[in-house]
């Protein structure tokens, strides 16, 4: 028997009044932070600042938490939701009152989340979406769980079943949860490239931080003079440095693990009779489900290594999602078998067994001007910074360049069906688009003046959810994709979402 009656207007867990005070006092830090930072400094240095004194300071700040915690409390007083038969209402503000409607069939997703406060007071915020913006039109910050889920079923239930029991509406089956091993084996052959960038910005941010002082102690001069720089001497600073490289490819390596671990714990897909649920998360717990209809496209990633363990993930994107959001869309460490099984039950009758056709050469053209750009760029910027002494790695960079140029071309492809578009791309990982046509929302040929001259051309195919390019293929056979996709959208009697 559902203990909630969702037809009369209801208000949030009275532990909303926590979360609602912790989300404003964060933002208000955030807001004002590099400015306490730079009062603090004044402040230490000269031990007042116009008269004010610690105890004066103290009392400032609990009165900014005291107005936080007014305007907490009113927000969730004045904050107010129900359901009608087909429609979401909702009632907010403080001063200004507002009342916002949204019907069931233009909500995209709802989005259940628990972040480290509210499973310490073990309640869960509910988002709900619509593919009018991206970010969340609707946040209820807490509600126990129970009740959000009935509010979620009831939400996507449609008007004609909602007087159904909603026990016929339960039945699920953990399709796939995913194991430690299996966990570990996916950040271990995770595409570790961007950790190391992210790891080698922090450090070269924290001695650009601290620059100014080391130069004022000299540090330098020091070394000079204690140090006399022989062979054994510049054998040993080599030997440094290839240690420090080693440690940030270690850590960056450690990073992606960790990473991977948190955002993946406890991943589990449950298969209902129309839909998949994921749930997953260790600090911000998330579940959400994904309906075909609503899906846009299918990215699915894997790479040599991934292959081995028999490892893809399969990330599904939905219109106007919220970027952040976004990611928790993805689904990891599944096998080939699993992969092709979610893929069929979320685009129906869709076949990978089609001959494919690829860009022209002038692909790689293109790759290779990018890549001598970037390699121009970065060696004038060491010949600047450093000099001559580091043009050696010229020797490393070029046979790279050449096997990215390479490999980007053979990885590309594009399959088109009645049905539905497929293009693959990547360099480090294999990457796998899928759109079904009646979803584009628009198609664009490009073509540059250069590629004029050589009859070649781009399809560029727009979704609500994002964009994908055909890259540079023959004029004639662009043209021919454009008019054939055109006509098939607006021949087939089918919504985008």
């Amino acid at each position: 028997m559902e203990a909630t009656n969702f037809s009369q207007p209801l208000r949030q867990s009275s532990k909303g009044i926590i979360i609602i005070f912790a989300f404003n006092a964060v933002q208000f830090i955030k807001k004002f932070f590099v400015l306490f930072i730079a009062f603090g400094v004044s402040f230490m240095r000269r031990q007042s600042f116009g008269g004010i004194t610690p105890t004066m300071i103290i009392l400032g700040l609990i009165a900014i938490m005291l107005i936080i915690l007014i305007i907490a409390i009113l927000k969730y007083l004045n904050f107010k939701f129900h359901l009608s038969k087909d429609d979401f209402h909702l009632a907010t503000g403080i001063i200004n009152k507002d009342n916002t409607i949204i019907p069931k069939t233009k909500i995209q997703n709802v989005y259940i989340k628990q972040n480290f406060l509210q499973q310490l007071i073990n309640v869960v915020s509910v988002k709900i979406e619509t593919a009018g913006d991206k970010k969340s039109e609707i946040e209820i910050s807490a509600l126990d769980k129970p009740t959000a889920l009935l509010l979620k079923k009831k939400l996507f239930l449609k008007a004609a079943i909602e007087n159904t029991p909603l026990e016929q509406h339960e039945k699920r089956n953990v399709f796939f949860k995913i194991s430690p091993k299996r966990l570990f084996l996916e950040g271990v052959s995770q595409n570790h490239f961007k950790s190391f960038l992210l790891i080698f910005a922090f450090i070269f941010g924290l001695y650009s931080e601290f620059q100014q002082y080391l130069e004022e102690l000299k540090i330098e001069e020091r070394i000079e003079d204690i140090v006399q720089l022989d062979e054994d001497t510049l054998f040993n600073l080599l030997l440094t440095n290839i240690v420090i490289l080693i440690l940030v490819v270690l850590v960056s390596f450690l990073f992606s693990i960790i990473k991977t671990f948190i955002i993946n714990f406890n991943l589990e897909v449950v298969e209902h009779q129309k839909t998949i649920e994921i749930n997953k998360g260790l600090f911000n717990k998330v579940s959400l489900s994904l309906t075909p209809s609503r899906i846009q496209n299918l990215v699915i990633k894997t790479n040599r290594l991934k292959q081995y363990f028999n490892l893809h993930s399969l990330s599904v994107k939905q219109a106007m999602v919220n970027a952040k959001q976004q990611k928790n869309f993805k689904i990891v460490a599944l096998e080939k078998e699993q992969l092709n099984y979610l893929t069929n039950k979320l685009l129906t009758h869709y076949n990978s067994e089609i001959e494919s056709a690829k860009p022209r050469p002038y692909f790689m053209r293109i790759s290779a001007l990018k890549m001598l750009i970037f390699g121009g760029v970065v060696n004038i910027i060491t010949l600047g910074l450093i000099g001559v002494e580091l043009l050696w790695i010229n020797a490393v960079f070029i046979p790279i360049a050449m096997l990215y140029v390479y490999i980007g071309y053979k990885k590309a492809y594009y399959k088109i069906t009645d049905h539905f578009i497929t293009i693959g791309s990547g360099i480090i990982d294999t990457t796998t688009n899928i759109l079904e046509i009646h979803k584009i929302q628009a198609i664009k040929l490009k073509q540059t003046v250069f590629q004029k001259r050589q009859q070649i051309s781009s399809v560029i195919i727009y979704t609500a959810s994002k964009s994908v390019t055909i890259p540079y293929i023959n004029e004639k056979d662009a043209l021919h994709i454009y008019n054939f996709l055109l006509y098939k959208v607006e021949s087939q009697d089918k919504d985008w979402m």
